[in-house]
């Protein structure tokens, strides 16, 4: 039976992200890990493929499609042998362009939206600072008007592809206390006063740049404005939807991966005489691998198809979003943990793919909302 997910041109878009995958990311996968960055022209042969944009409208120079699309893009990358991080990094602009997007601004838009779908640009979003993550209406980067620019000073932290990023969405306090007072500006990486640390050592995501970044009396040209001033912080929220979807994904994607590996795995190894799979408690452990897995990808497939068809500011699909999100990180997180468990000694190799998903999981029930951040959110939207 068709399905959304299982048109023939989303089969096809599938199979060349497949392709690309397994030609041009996986065997040079250890190098970039080890280098802790993505090479700049990866973006180039993803937009060339015809991929780097998918899930942005045409009109702004991406290659259409939406959620689903992109979700089949995520499937795809990890199931092929790719990893998290690399699409956290080869795909940051999902991130940073969005809010650009939103705002209907042209001139932004031409100057920033359309080369980096282009593969010519690198973006980053600055959310996270030293003092607080997931609290951003208590944003302390500050940014008051001087004529025709903005002095920004301040900090961020823990910023994705904050290394290599040509220009930084970044969420600033322009007015008073609380989510009244943020607006967003897009500031260029060579604007003197912004110096970038990084890349920073992480548990997982090496292949994924991060940076610690810095302002002091940076100038900001007010046409960098994202939006009204002061209107920032709707633009943030209404794209968090789409970003811990986005994360789900990638978390039930990892663990379909990381299951099918202990799979073949325990078909292969063999213990006192037998195959690993022979053993009753390990069928039963990749059963339940194998059921959590298909819970969460069943849960957020349907949030992503209402989000399409809904408002990302409707209180039930913020619900849904919360949580797929967080039935997505049980989910990989118990099957990382099993599948390592099954791999043995060797599932604690770097070697190992197995290895990068354990470490790189960890990092998706802390991005985008913290689960306990989202358990309370959700307390809230069901009205507890």
């Amino acid at each position: 039976m068709t399905t959304a997910w299982t048109t023939p041109e989303r089969i096809a878009l599938r199979d060349a992200v497949t392709a690309f995958t397994q030609d041009q990311i996986v065997p040079h996968l250890p190098t970039w890990e080890d280098e802790g960055r993505l090479p700049r022209e990866l973006h180039a042969q993803a937009a060339k493929a015809g991929f780097l944009g998918v899930g942005f409208d045409e009109a702004v120079g991406g290659d259409g499609g939406d959620l689903v699309d992109g979700s089949i893009v995520t499937e795809a990358i990890v199931q092929a042998g790719g990893s998290t991080g690399v699409l956290a990094s080869l795909f940051t602009h999902g991130i940073s362009l969005p809010h650009i997007i939103d705002s209907g601004n042209a001139d932004l838009i031409d100057r920033y939206v359309r080369p980096t779908l282009a593969g010519e640009t690198i973006g980053s979003l600055g959310v996270t600072e030293p003092g607080g993550g997931s609290d951003v209406a208590n944003i302390r980067t500050k940014a008051v008007r001087d004529d025709d620019h903005y002095v920004v000073n301040g900090a961020k932290t823990f910023i994705t592809s904050g290394v290599r990023a040509d220009f930084v969405t970044t969420v600033v306090r322009t007015g008073g206390e609380g989510y009244g007072g943020i607006s967003l500006l897009v500031i260029d990486k060579d604007a003197p006063g912004f110096t970038v640390t990084g890349p920073l050592r992480k548990m997982g995501w090496h292949c994924s740049d991060t940076a610690e970044l810095s302002f002091e009396d940076v100038r900001v040209p007010a046409e960098n404005l994202v939006g009204e001033e002061n209107g920032g912080f709707v633009l943030v929220m209404q794209q968090f939807v789409n970003e811990r979807l986005g994360l789900a994904v990638q978390a039930y994607a990892t663990a379909q991966r990381a299951t099918d590996l202990a799979v073949e795995y325990a078909r292969q190894r063999e213990t006192f005489g037998k195959p690993l799979i022979t053993r009753q408690v390990i069928r039963h452990k990749l059963v339940d691998m194998q059921r959590r897995t298909a819970a969460a990808r069943a849960l957020t497939r349907q949030a992503v198809e209402r989000s399409i068809d809904g408002s990302t500011t409707d209180p039930s699909i913020i619900l849904d979003a919360v949580l797929a999100k967080n039935t997505a990180v049980e989910a990989v997180e118990h099957v990382v943990t099993e599948a390592v468990q099954i791999f043995g000694g060797m599932g604690y190799m770097r070697e190992s793919e197995i290895d990068r998903h354990y470490r790189d999981a960890r990092i998706i029930g802390i991005g985008g909302g913290a689960t306990e951040v989202l358990n309370d959110l959700a307390a809230k939207l069901l009205g507890y």
